[in-house]
């Protein structure tokens, strides 16, 4: 073998090996990239647009300047129902002082959201997540989960369980803008 053909073959020995080098990692980085993001307290609260029962958009960057009570559930969860009259009475408690509730919820069936929202008589904003895109956003694992959003749109708490109506009402007191 010449020279010549030595310098080639090593080349291109070379180049495959940076090739494959960079195929493995990109191969590596997406396969162990956790797919649910993990926000924190202190993080910018992640935006999205997600439409309600009566078909209006809810984008969560328009409710800057107002606190926002972002809660998570389903329909199935015994713990959300137990905490969605007290946050419909929080809700009405705080009507007018800029804070809102807009609860995410998880369920394929319209139907079985419209009943439990007629059962419950609730009046706040009940936005639609069939597809978990926004749960896999904020990290939501387990129901129910609600996210604290102040007025410039940092996140300020993070719980996951349900909560009593004293605590709900904490929680919106502390969101509040001043």
């Amino acid at each position: 073998m010449t020279d010549k053909k030595k310098r080639r073959l090593m080349i291109r020995t070379v180049i495959l090996a940076v090739l494959m080098a960079a195929v493995a990692y990109t191969l590596y980085a997406s396969l162990t990239k956790d797919k649910h993001a993990k926000i924190e307290v202190g993080d910018m609260a992640p935006d999205f647009v997600l439409t309600d029962m009566q078909g209006n958009k809810h984008k969560l960057s328009e409710y800057r300047g107002k606190g926002v009570f972002l809660n998570f559930w389903g329909t199935w969860c015994k713990p959300c129902e137990k905490e969605m009259p007290y946050m419909n009475n929080q809700y009405k408690a705080f009507e007018g002082q800029d804070v809102e509730i807009l609860a995410v919820n998880l369920d394929t069936q319209d139907l079985l959201v419209k009943k439990f929202v007629d059962k419950h008589g609730l009046t706040f904003p009940i936005l639609r997540d069939k597809t978990k895109d926004v749960m896999d956003l904020y990290g939501v694992y387990y129901l129910p989960a609600t996210i604290l959003v102040d007025p410039e749109g940092k996140v300020t708490d993070i719980v996951v369980g349900d909560l009593t109506e004293d605590r709900i009402r904490s929680m919106m007191e502390s969101i509040r803008p001043k």
